[in-house]
């Protein structure tokens, strides 16, 4: 007689029906764990952060360091009244409140939304 070849015979996991899990680890895994991955997520998200508050911080200064600069450059603007009040009163003392809050909203708003993209990359990854 002519010998058969052994018959194939398929070996399979116990767990074969379990639930399979991606070959990459969560984001939000690597965050928890400060491995070098959530190390360069956080690293970015602090970096965007800081970004947005020196950029504010910026053009604040610009805007209210500028004034007193302006009336060093111009001295006539001391003497002029709005509103039966000086100028640098006016800009310096009222106006300036207004710029701070508008500047603190935006900082804010931007703020969250940058932790709200972080937060979505970090679930869809």
């Amino acid at each position: 007689m002519s010998e058969q070849p052994p018959r194939r015979v398929r070996v399979v996991s116990p767990r074969s029906r379990a639930v399979r899990t991606s070959g990459s680890r969560a984001v939000s895994r690597d965050i928890g764990e400060q491995t070098i991955v959530g190390e360069v997520y956080m690293a970015s998200l602090v970096r965007i952060q800081l970004r947005l508050a020196i950029g504010v911080l910026l053009i604040l200064t610009v805007l209210l360091g500028g004034l007193p600069l302006l009336f060093l450059a111009e001295p006539d603007l001391v003497e002029v009244l709005v509103f039966g009040l000086p100028l640098p009163w006016l800009l310096l003392g009222v106006v300036v409140h207004p710029v701070l809050v508008a500047a603190a909203l935006f900082y804010v708003r931007r703020a969250e939304r940058n932790e709200a993209d972080f937060a979505e990359l970090v679930e869809n990854s």
